[in-house]
């Protein structure tokens, strides 16, 4: 039991090691927010089929939800190349456009999951620090 849970965590660690030599701490957060956004969905299916019947319609929405935010992420990503391009090209500014707008949205991405997580968590009977 012991060897497998260090071979897990031996392969976790060399999965987010190659994510970070490849793209960077960017390319890790992106990655984390994807986790979360799955383990969200997966979350509020069991926060749903415990509380009463599951609902198509409530898939979908949370489905949509997940796309619009999908593409927030992407818009950001590509605010951040547009102004380092521009910035690039102006020598007149003497400028470096530090990608902030992807950071940032990813950041509140996965704020947010982690929280939507903890709601289906107390759904399915945790309880709640209230």
């Amino acid at each position: 039991m012991k060897e497998t849970i260090v071979t897990a965590k031996t392969a976790i660690t060399a999965f987010f090691a190659a994510i970070g030599a490849f793209l960077g701490w960017r390319g890790i957060m992106a990655v984390v927010w994807v986790v979360l956004m799955a383990l969200d969905w997966l979350t509020g299916t069991a926060a749903a089929r415990k509380n009463g019947p599951w609902k198509s319609s409530a898939a979908r929405d949370g489905a949509w939800h997940k796309i619009g935010s999908v593409l927030v992420v992407v818009v950001a990503l590509l605010g951040d190349f547009i102004m380092g391009i521009m910035l690039s090209n102006i020598p007149a500014l003497n400028m470096a456009w530090p990608n902030l707008l992807g950071p940032l949205v990813l950041a509140w991405d996965i704020v947010t999951e982690l929280g939507s997580i903890l709601e289906n968590a107390v759904k399915m009977g945790a309880k709640s620090m209230e």
